[in-house]
């Protein structure tokens, strides 16, 4: 069994037209195919700005043996 995704466009009389090799030779098969449009909002990148969101914390510790000592608490 093969499973295949392709995105390809429709003809202007609404048709679609699919040429799919396969390894497959003079057999009978079962064919399912799904039609789910593509909008061109799925297609553009988000590119986001979170940098008002962003924040720093300074620690004036040893990060390290903050780390052992909550470790040490389970």
């Amino acid at each position: 069994m093969e499973v295949l995704k392709l995105t390809t466009k429709t003809d202007e009389s609404g048709c679609l037209n699919l040429t799919i090799p396969t390894q497959l030779r003079a057999v009978e098969v079962n064919v399912v195919l799904v039609l789910d449009p593509v909008s061109s909002v799925e297609k553009q990148e988000l590119n986001y700005d979170f940098s008002d969101l962003v924040g720093r914390l300074t620690f004036g510790g040893d990060a390290v043996a903050m780390q052992r000592n909550l470790r040490d608490e389970w």
